[in-house]
């Protein structure tokens, strides 16, 4: 069974109230369309990070997202995936003002994901960022997850 980790945005989209945008829109159905089979055909995990970003904002909203990501193994943040964050911003594969988003990669590679699960197209997931992030977290010596959003891996499932 494939190990798939699923990062904050994709959680988001999967709660939110229907977007009027036609972009996210797409984006919410795609991931409500993958969600069953999160539950049934992955190992789906988060981080205590996810846990954490889900907490924030909205009561009500934080809410559902908590209760969405309920069935998931919760991983812990190690020192190692803390070190892998820092060398992910270190050589820029992710911007230094986004720690989180490296923290999301970092953890997901110690502990050998098969596919990281993202709607962040700004700073994780666009073939600039992948590219450099599989290199600094191959040079580490870890095995980089798959990088996609919940359309790709359903394209890749049909």
């Amino acid at each position: 069974m494939k190990k798939v980790y699923v990062e904050t945005t994709v959680v988001s989209y999967f709660t939110a109230r229907p977007s009027r945008d036609p972009a996210i829109a797409a984006h919410q159905s795609a991931t409500r369309e993958l969600w069953p089979r999160l539950l049934t055909e992955f190992d789906t995990q988060i981080s205590a990070l996810v846990y954490q970003e889900a907490s924030r904002g909205d009561a009500q909203e934080s809410e559902k997202r908590l209760k969405a990501i309920e069935p998931f193994d919760v991983l812990d943040i190690s020192p190692e995936a803390q070190a892998l964050a820092r060398a992910i911003l270190d050589a820029k594969g992710i911007p230094e003002g986004h720690p989180d988003d490296a923290v999301h990669v970092a953890v997901a590679a110690v502990n050998g994901m098969d596919i990281l699960l993202t709607w962040n197209l700004a700073h994780i997931s666009n073939p600039f960022t992948r590219l450099m992030i599989r290199q600094i977290i191959e040079n580490s010596g870890c095995r980089c997850p798959e990088i996609c959003s919940p359309e790709e891996l359903l394209e890749a499932l049909s």
